[in-house]
């Protein structure tokens, strides 16, 4: 097809972008950690970080998906960029002059959540746009490759930087990052969608309605979705607990904590260079069904380990981090593949917005009960609810039908 021209110089152009504008942005967001427990030394205020950062997207979303879906793509993502990039060169012009306060840290948390809530949506609606259908998982892949390399250099380069640089001057570079992608981005030919909707007038509530009437109308993806939030419910508070499990159960220091969540990244790293290799494997189902197997198998051996078994729990971190782009890259690249493009800012938004709000609840149950059943058996106990997941994942005939064409 005529706009699939050049598709690999414009997904790549954009992505080269997004590459350094990541990275920069993991930089920053780890040097803001940084800064907090050395102002503050607060668990309070990290937490509080935490939450103004996945807020807006879970409180937001769905209203968001609504303006991606109605407005250019393009200048959302070229603007969601600019704002993270003024809120950023806003604070280091403040660090010249004074101590930053708490209080305007959280702001500007804030407000590059909200760009980063209207920026992600945008990014995954344009793809499908750009690359074709039978290329979409190969792209998801390699995009997954690329977040974890974020994960891997951000910690060190942070400590480095941090201990070297002012704070002003990681700002200084984030925002320089930020606006190298919105030229990355502002640069390509982006096709536009012909979409009746946006004559009528603007009637939010309704719009929204159409993103989940959307979204339910395919009943694998919904399926697929409700699947994903319970494994997110399970998986994602286990990343918060590995630095309890790794020096309190297997006695480990901060370099222990360092070693796991490389190895996990590491990990990440393959796997998405993996699927970018196996883009083309028609059983999605099974990759996904896979993936929550061997995540619920390696976080159950996790639990199963003596205190003196840490090197098997750096072996089980690596497994877990491989498996990882096999479920959130190909479900992306369904949802791609599955839902009309005017729709897929809405329901990206509506999908991360249920993922958001997953995650906190999450997070304080598995504390509850790490707490008092001990944080090895909530490894244990989470990886059997999640061989579950896999085990009814392709028992259910509507997920099954999503590997056809």
């Amino acid at each position: 097809m005529e706009k699939y021209i050049n598709w690999k110089l414009k997904f790549y152009t954009i992505w080269a972008g997004q590459a350094v504008s990541l990275i920069t942005s993991a930089i920053l967001q780890m040097a803001i950690i940084f800064y907090l427990t050395e102002k503050t030394g607060s668990a309070m205020v990290l937490s509080m970080a935490s939450l103004v950062g996945f807020l807006p997207y879970a409180v937001f979303g769905p209203a968001i998906g609504v303006l991606v879906d109605r407005h250019d793509r393009k200048k959302i993502m070229i603007g969601a960029d600019l704002i993270i990039a003024a809120a950023g060169a806003m604070l280091a012009i403040v660090a010249l002059y004074m101590e930053l306060p708490v209080w305007m840290v959280m702001v500007v948390l804030f407000i590059r959540s909200i760009g980063t809530a209207f920026h992600s949506p945008a990014l995954n609606a344009v793809t499908p746009l750009l690359v074709p259908e039978e290329q979409l998982t190969k792209c998801a892949g390699y995009s997954q490759s690329l977040q974890s390399i974020s994960y891997i250099i951000s910690p060190a380069a942070a400590a480095l930087l941090y201990s070297v640089w002012e704070l002003n001057a990681i700002i200084a570079i984030d925002v320089l990052g930020a606006v190298i992608a919105s030229i990355t981005v502002a640069i390509v030919s982006i096709p536009k969608l012909d979409d009746p909707v946006k004559n009528l007038k603007p009637n939010f509530i309704r719009e929204m309605k159409e993103g989940i009437v959307e979204l339910r109308q395919n009943k694998g993806l919904f399926a697929l979705l409700l699947l994903g939030t319970l494994y997110t419910f399970v998986y994602m508070p286990i990343n918060a607990l590995f630095p309890l499990i790794s020096m309190e159960y297997f006695n480990g220091t901060p370099v222990h904590i360092s070693i796991t969540e490389i190895a996990f990244a590491s990990g990440m790293l393959v796997g998405g260079l993996l699927l970018g290799r196996l883009g083309n494997f028609e059983k999605r189902v099974l990759l996904i069904t896979g993936s929550f197997f061997i995540m619920g198998a390696s976080l159950a051996v996790s639990g199963l380990l003596p205190p003196s078994g840490f090197v098997i729990f750096v072996a089980c971190c690596a497994v877990m981090g491989l498996s990882v782009p096999f479920y959130s890259g190909v479900q992306t690249a369904l949802f791609q593949e599955k839902i009309k493009p005017e729709y897929l800012g809405r329901v990206f938004s509506l999908t991360g917005s249920i993922m958001s709000f997953a995650m906190p609840i999450g997070l304080i149950l598995s504390g509850f009960f790490a707490d008092r059943i001990g944080v090895n058996h909530w490894f244990l106990l989470s990886g059997i609810l999640i061989i579950g997941i896999a085990i009814v994942c392709p028992m259910i005939t509507e997920v099954r039908k999503l590997d056809l064409k």
